[in-house]
């Protein structure tokens, strides 16, 4: 168990926290990048990462101990994707939080590009881990978090994994063991979207019940502490990831109920839309949809 700390020590270290209204501004901001980034490409995967962006907007925004001026720096918090596929939205947060410049997002998924379709942490600073086979994300995170406390340092190991993934065996070899060496500096954040990339069977004409359909029992079974919260409401995630940095004893998994294609109306709950790419006119309306919720937060915060 690692050693106790008080919750002002666990607490990330920023000088002032961003409102919620800016990290929502934020997220939108990151799906039109995103977006952006998959039209110019004309490949790559879309619903998965909209749902995470709220998730990895408070991540490196609001939660997150580091510093994208010294990506190596040894007391920084790590973050995993796991579910690697979703790579543009984790390269789009990266480049906001000033890692690399927003302009090189347009080479993404290029010949030679760092942004590749599948992290590669020796491509690209500020990448812990390279993903992509699914299921391998959380066995590596709980590698990090023991590594932490055997070298008495106090980062914090976050890893998202999606909902499809959480299928695989060694989810839950990872579960099992970080549990057994309580391992309270990790948290798993899973993007449950409740889409795979080929929908559901009963939508092709025959039925089949959802893989897993209530993750957070089964994290339990295997002896995490478990959270819920509104996977695209700030202050709901803000809540959710401040108690599991807090909470001692066990890692957390916090299920993050989310909406794939998440901020475009035609994409939200489709999983076509899981690697499809937009056309001229999709990629315009989507675009105005996103400017009329930035403008509907200034409208708020205003009133």
């Amino acid at each position: 168990m690692t050693a106790a700390r008080s919750a002002e020590e666990r607490a990330p270290r920023v000088a002032t926290r961003p409102s919620l209204d800016d990290l929502q501004r934020q997220s939108v901001e990151a799906r039109k990048l995103i977006i952006e980034a998959i039209h110019h490409a004309g490949a790559g995967h879309l619903g998965g990462p909209l749902s995470a962006t709220d998730i990895l907007v408070a991540l490196y925004f609001d939660q997150m101990t580091i510093d994208p001026t010294n990506p190596a720096w040894p007391e920084r918090d790590r973050f995993i994707l796991s579910k690697g596929h979703s790579s543009i939205a984790l390269y789009t947060v990266l480049a906001m939080r000033g890692y690399f410049p927003v302009d090189e997002l347009n080479t993404f998924d290029a010949a030679h590009s760092r942004l590749q379709g599948h992290p590669d942490m020796h491509a690209l600073p500020g990448l812990e881990m390279s993903t992509g086979s699914l299921g391998q994300g959380l066995s590596p995170g709980a590698g990090m978090a023991l590594g932490a406390r055997l070298r008495g340092l106090p980062f914090h190991t976050w890893v998202m994994l999606g909902d499809g993934e959480i299928q695989e065996g060694q989810i839950w070899e990872a579960a099992f063991w970080s549990a057994r060496n309580r391992l309270d500096n990790l948290t798993a954040i899973l993007d449950y979207n409740g889409l795979p990339q080929f929908g559901w069977p009963e939508e092709r004409g025959f039925t089949r019940e959802t893989p897993i359909d209530d993750p957070g029992a089964k994290f339990r079974a295997f002896g995490w502490h478990v959270s819920e919260c509104d996977g695209h409401d700030q202050a709901s995630i803000r809540a959710a990831l401040d108690a599991a940095r807090a909470h001692q004893g066990q890692p957390t998994c916090i299920v993050a109920h989310t909406v794939k294609g998440k901020g475009v109306s035609y994409m939200e709950g489709d999983f076509n839309w899981h690697a499809k790419v937009p056309d001229d006119a999709q990629l315009a309306q989507a675009l105005a949809e996103l400017d009329t919720q930035i403008a509907a937060i200034g409208n708020e915060a205003a009133a």
